[in-house]
């Protein structure tokens, strides 16, 4: 098999500015310069939905009913694994993420958690886009958040 983890340095450098950039658009509940890091035909599932295709259902069925209701989502990025295909044109990033749900009293716990995203682009010197993400909380963490923060966009 010619899928290798051993990526070269500036496709793992651009994923994790990718995951950096994302992880500061969830946290202030971004939407609009979130979907340009996606592809309009992208696939996933995640806590709210089952495979669901398009950008706009993703945002609407999974991160509209999540990214308000939780605080200090972040990407940990020391994390991060990366596979890219040997054209570079296709990669795979893994990686765990950290944030604070609500529970219904008010009081907040801990919601740790991790990810998988798929990326593509048309050229080497193209940006990434999202093509499929799965999304999924560490076992044993509470499913629902209350916490209702405006939207930023």
């Amino acid at each position: 098999m010619a899928f290798t983890w051993n990526t070269p340095e500036e496709d793992r450098a651009a994923i994790e500015r990718w995951f950096a950039t994302w992880s500061g658009q969830v946290a202030d509940v971004d939407f609009a310069p979130a979907m340009d890091l996606f592809a309009d035909n992208i696939a996933s599932f995640g806590t709210h939905m089952d495979v669901v295709e398009g950008l706009q259902a993703l945002a609407d069925n999974q991160w509209r009913k999540v990214w308000p209701t939780i605080e200090d989502f972040r990407w940990n990025l020391a994390t991060l694994k990366v596979g890219v295909s040997p054209d570079r044109l296709f990669a795979i990033g893994i990686i765990t993420f950290s944030s604070t749900g609500i529970a219904e009293d008010g009081s907040r716990f801990d919601r740790p958690g991790r990810g998988t995203v798929a990326f593509a682009r048309s050229s080497v010197d193209g940006d990434w886009a999202g093509v499929h993400t799965h999304i999924s909380l560490n076992p044993g963490t509470p499913q629902k958040s209350h916490g209702a923060r405006p939207a930023k966009s």
